[in-house]
């Protein structure tokens, strides 16, 4: 890496079960630093026994929180290599972001895919992989957009990574797992609404910008009826989830559930206001 300065970054809530193998992970990286969102568990002792740098923000949403977070990177690094605490970098991918940040000045932002793992088990098909994450980005080059599922502008070129990085979800239990998508399902039924009206980008069906297609897809499935079945019998039976055994029919299980949670409380919000129909600032029509 000679010639650039690397920063890994981790957001963090109460994540001491997950910290420590995380900052191993990145600690190939000049600097690390851990913004976390005042938790209340070892967090914080844990990142600074391990030399990470710490701070501490209360957390509103997740894209201003990164925001946030890039914002706060000194400024003599070049790149930001942001990761969650559940996330692993192999040595393969390490390897390969080390000679990448020094080959190709155009590119603001590397995409990697991911590799979710419950019950022991790669989720290849049930977890609708392969799914491209922004993760390493030039600094001072990219905008985190959306509060919760978020999206990532960039003001240089896109480039894919050949590794992939280890995801680990299920961690802190499914109990967990479960409180957390209760919470995410709460956010992403707001923004939801909100977008609801915005016109279907048919433009990027096609696009062979995976990111932008995946775009199309969601957007044009949250128009549909039925949907959390819909995203089962996907998910399950046309991408294979059953290839994946027990792990793959809890986990399109437990992804139906996070759909009804979903739906329901869009219904709860309509039925609030008692009204059908918002516009594009979730404001009555």
């Amino acid at each position: 890496m000679t010639g650039t300065k690397i920063i890994g970054l981790v957001l963090t809530f109460n994540e001491e079960i997950n910290i420590v193998e995380c900052l191993k992970s990145i600690s190939f990286c000049d600097k690390i630093m851990v913004f976390d969102s005042f938790s209340t568990d070892q967090t914080k002792e844990l990142a600074l026994s391990f030399g990470a740098d710490f701070l501490e923000r209360k957390f509103d949403n997740y894209s201003n929180q990164r925001n946030a977070a890039i914002d706060s990177i000194p400024a003599d690094f070049d790149w930001i290599l942001m990761i969650d605490a559940d996330e692993r970098i192999p040595l393969s991918l390490q390897k390969e972001i080390k000679e990448e940040i020094t080959s190709d000045s155009a590119v603001s932002m590397y995409l990697v895919r991911r590799k979710d793992i419950f019950l022991n088990r790669w989720l290849k098909h049930s977890s609708g992989y392969p799914t491209w994450f922004p993760r390493l980005f030039k600094k001072g080059d990219i905008i985190v957009e959306r509060e919760i599922n978020e999206e990532y502008t960039t003001t240089g070129e896109k480039k894919y990574l050949t590794n992939h990085l280890i995801h680990y979800p299920f961690n802190k239990g499914i109990k967990s797992w479960l409180k957390r998508h209760n919470e995410y399902s709460t956010m992403e039924s707001s923004v939801l609404l909100k977008e609801y009206l915005d016109p279907i980008q048919w433009k990027y069906s096609l696009s062979k910008d995976p990111t932008l297609r995946r775009k199309f897809q969601k957007q044009l499935i949250y128009h549909l009826p039925f949907r959390p079945i819909i995203i089962f019998f996907i998910f399950y039976f046309v991408k294979g989830g059953f290839l994946d055994g027990k792990a793959g029919y809890n986990f399109c299980r437990l992804r139906y559930v996070y759909e009804i949670m979903i739906d329901t409380k869009i219904q709860e919000i309509k039925a609030e206001k008692n009204v059908e129909n918002f516009d594009s600032n979730g404001l009555l029509q």
